[in-house]
C-alpha cells in the first residue's frame, strides 16, 4: 500500500484540481490586474466583460490547463514533503501528536521551498497564458478587429524557450522563494486553530461527562479554517504576489527589477501603494475559496483514496 504521505499528495492533487476549476477566472483577473502597471483601476465587473468582449467566455480560463497541471504539482509535491517533515518531527519526540507552532513553521519551510523550485516552471507558463494574446489582423478587408489567439501550453512554451531561454522557466523564483512564507502562514494558522478547536470541544465534551471522548472535526469546521487562514496569509504576503506576477509574466518592465525587494520599492515609488495591491480583492477571494474547498476536499477525498486502495492490500 503506498505510504501515508503519498495518500496525503493524491488527495491534495486532485482536491487542488476541483478548488482551481472552481475559481479560475478569478485568477486570471488578479493576475492581469497584478502585472498592469498603469494607475487604473476597472471593477471586477468591468474587468469581466471586457475580456468576454474581446476574448470571449474562454478568455476567463486562460491558461487553465497549465494552472491545472501546476495545482496538482504544488499541492502534491507540497502535501507529501509536509506529511513526511509531519511524521518525521513528531516520531523524533514523546508527548503529543499535534505540531508545535514552530514546528508547523518547520515542516512548512521544507514542504514550501520544495514545492517552489519544482513547480516554477510550470507556474511560469500559467501566467505567460494568461496575461499574453497574440493579435492578428483580420482576414475580413471590411473589419477593423483583430483576431486574438491564446497561445496553447506547449506553444507557450516554445515562445518563452525561443525569446529568453531555459532560464526564464525560473522567472520569479526569488519573489516565489519569499512567498513561501504564504502557505507556512496558512498551515501553522491551520494548525494551531484545529488544534485549539479539537482541544476545546473535547474539554467541553469531558466536562459534560464523556471522559474519553475526542473531539472529531467536521467538513465545515475544515471549509472554514481553511479560509480563514488562507485570508490572513495571502493579505499580508500580497505584495510580493505582484512582483512575482510581473517577473513570471516576462513583464519588460518588470525585469529590470534588481530584487524582490527593489520591485516592490519600484512599484511604490512608481505607483503608489495602490501599485503593490493591484488585484487584490479578486484575488483574496479566489485564494480564500479555493482553500476552502481544498481543505474540506482533500481530507474527503484522502479517506475515499484510503478506503479504495485497502481491499487491493487484503486480496
Amino acid at each position: 500500500m503506498p505510504s501515508d504521505s503519498t495518500i496525503h499528495a493524491l488527495a491534495g492533487a486532485t482536491g487542488g484540481i476541483v478548488a482551481m476549476s472552481a475559481t479560475y477566472p478569478l485568477i486570471v483577473l488578479s493576475t492581469r490586474a497584478a502585472v498592469e502597471t498603469k494607475n487604473e483601476s476597472k471593477p471586477v465587473y468591468q474587468a469581466v466583460l471586457d475580456i468576454i468582449k474581446r476574448e470571449g467566455v474562454l478568455g476567463l480560463y486562460s491558461g487553465l490547463n497549465s494552472s491545472l497541471l501546476g495545482i496538482a504539482v504544488t499541492n502534491g509535491v507540497y502535501y507529501y514533503f509536509y506529511e513526511r517533515s509531519r511524521g518525521a518531527i513528531l516520531n523524533s519526540r514523546a508527548g503529543s501528536k499535534a505540531l508545535s507552532t514552530i514546528e508547523s513553521i518547520i515542516a512548512g519551510l521544507i514542504a514550501g521551498s520544495a514545492t517552489t523550485i519544482i513547480s516554477n516552471p510550470i507556474w511560469v507558463v500559467q501566467t505567460s497564458q494568461a496575461v499574453h494574446t497574440v493579435e492578428y489582423p483580420s482576414s475580413d478587408p471590411s473589419q477593423a478587429k483583430t483576431v486574438v489567439k491564446k497561445l496553447g501550453f506547449v506553444e507557450t512554451i516554445r515562445n518563452i524557450l525561443a525569446k529568453d531561454g531555459v532560464g526564464a522557466f525560473w522567472r520569479g523564483i526569488g519573489p516565489a522563494l519569499v512567498l513561501v512564507i504564504n502557505p507556512v502562514l496558512q498551515y501553522t494558522i491551520f494548525e494551531q486553530l484545529k488544534n485549539m478547536l479539537i482541544r476545546t470541544r473535547t474539554e467541553k465534551m469531558r466536562a459534560a461527562g464523556l471522559v474519553a471522548a475526542v473531539a472529531v472535526l467536521s467538513d465545515w469546521d475544515f471549509f472554514f479554517l481553511g479560509a480563514l487562514s488562507k485570508l490572513v496569509a495571502t493579505s499580508i504576503t500580497y505584495p510580493y504576489i505582484v512582483v512575482k506576477s510581473r517577473l513570471q509574466a516576462g513583464h519588460a518592465h518588470a525585469l529590470q527589477y534588481k530584487s524582490s525587494l527593489d520591485g516592490l520599492l519600484t512599484i511604490l515609488r512608481d505607483e503608489g501603494i495602490q501599485g503593490l495591491y493591484k488585484g487584490i480583492g479578486s484575488k483574496v477571494t479566489q485564494s480564500v475559496l479555493t482553500a476552502a474547498i481544498l481543505f474540506a476536499g482533500q481530507r474527503r477525498i484522502y479517506e475515499l483514496i484510503k478506503k479504495a486502495l485497502a481491499p487491493v492490500v487484503q486480496t
